[in-house]
C-alpha cells in the first residue's frame, strides 16, 4: 500500500493551479502560442483557452501578453507573474511531494505513521533532511557506525560517537533523518573504486544552477530522494541534465536527526 496525493492550488474555493495548467503556461512561454501549445498537449484550442481564461478569472494579475501582426506575425508570451507563479507552485510541489513521503514511509502500519506525524520538524540550514529508517548500529570503541535506510535501494552510513547513539536513545528500526550539508556533497560522472570508504550513491542529475563560481546540482537518486550538491564551476565534470551521476559522501559528514 501506498500513500499519495494530488497536488492543486485553489483560491476563492476554486480550481486555481495544476500540473496540467502548469504545464500548459510553460507550453506557451517555449513555443510562443496558445494554439500549438494546445496541440502539443494534445487538447482543442478552445479547451486550452477555456483553461487559461479561468486561471486569469482567479489571478492578482494578468498571466498572458498576446500581439497581433508585425514582422513576427504576433503570439503570446508568459508575463512576469505568470513566471513567478509557476516557480512557486513547482516550490510548493516539491514540498508536497517531501510531506507525501515522510507519510509512505509508514507504508500499512498505523502505528508507525503515528510516530512519524508526532515528530518534530527539522529546521536547520543544511539543504538536505532525508527520512531514512537505522538498519543497524556497529559500535567500535567510541564510534558507531549506523546504517540507513533512505528507500529500498538507496542505503548511507553515518559515523557518529557511541555516546550520540546512547544519548538519542537510537536503536535498529526507529525513524530518523540524515541531516548532509550541500557543500559535503560531490557529484560526479564516472562510477569511483570500489575500495572507497565513502558513501557512493547512483541517480539521475535533474537540475544545475549557476551563481557566480558555483553550481548547485540536484541529483534524483535510484529509489526517488533529492540530493542537493553545491560545488565550485571548475569541479565540474561535464555533467549535463538527465544522465547518470554519483554522489559521494563521507560517513563523517552525515548528522542524525529524530
Amino acid at each position: 500500500m501506498k500513500i499519495d496525493g494530488r497536488f492543486w492550488l485553489t483560491k476563492e474555493g476554486q480550481s486555481f493551479l495544476g500540473a496540467g495548467r502548469i504545464e500548459l503556461l510553460e507550453r506557451i512561454d517555449q513555443v510562443g502560442s496558445i494554439n500549438a501549445a494546445a496541440k502539443e498537449m494534445k487538447m482543442s484550442y478552445k479547451a486550452a483557452w477555456e483553461r487559461i481564461n479561468g486561471m486569469n478569472a482567479l489571478a492578482d494579475q494578468p498571466l498572458i501578453e498576446r500581439s497581433t501582426g508585425g514582422r513576427g506575425g504576433g503570439g503570446t508570451k508568459l508575463t512576469p507573474y505568470a513566471h513567478e507563479l509557476i516557480a512557486t507552485f513547482h516550490r510548493l510541489g516539491e514540498l508536497h511531494r517531501q510531506f507525501i513521503d515522510r507519510f509512505s514511509e509508514a507504508g500499512n502500519d498505523p502505528e508507525r505513521l503515528a510516530r512519524i506525524l508526532s515528530r518534530t520538524f527539522l529546521t536547520t540550514s543544511a539543504r538536505n533532511q532525508l527520512p531514512s529508517t537505522l538498519q543497524s548500529i556497529d559500535t567500535n570503541g567510541l564510534h558507531s557506525t549506523l546504517t540507513l535506510a533512505l528507500s529500498d535501494s538507496d542505503v548511507l552510513r553515518s559515523t557518529i560517537t557511541a555516546k550520540s547513539v546512547v544519548n538519542m536513545g537510537l536503536s535498529v528500526g526507529c525513524d530518523t533523518y540524515a541531516i548532509i550539508k550541500s557543500s559535503d556533497i560531490t557529484i560526479i560522472s564516472s562510477l569511483p573504486s570500489s575500495d572507497t570508504d565513502d558513501n557512493v550513491l547512483t541517480g539521475t542529475v535533474e537540475t544545475l544552477e549557476t551563481s557566480g563560481d558555483n553550481i548547485e546540482i540536484a541529483l534524483r537518486l535510484t529509489g526517488g530522494t533529492l540530493l542537493i550538491a553545491l560545488e565550485k564551476q571548475d569541479a565540474l565534470q561535464n555533467l549535463q541534465i538527465g544522465m547518470t551521476a554519483y554522489a559521494i559522501i563521507s560517513p563523517l559528514h552525515i548528522i542524525i536527526g529524530l
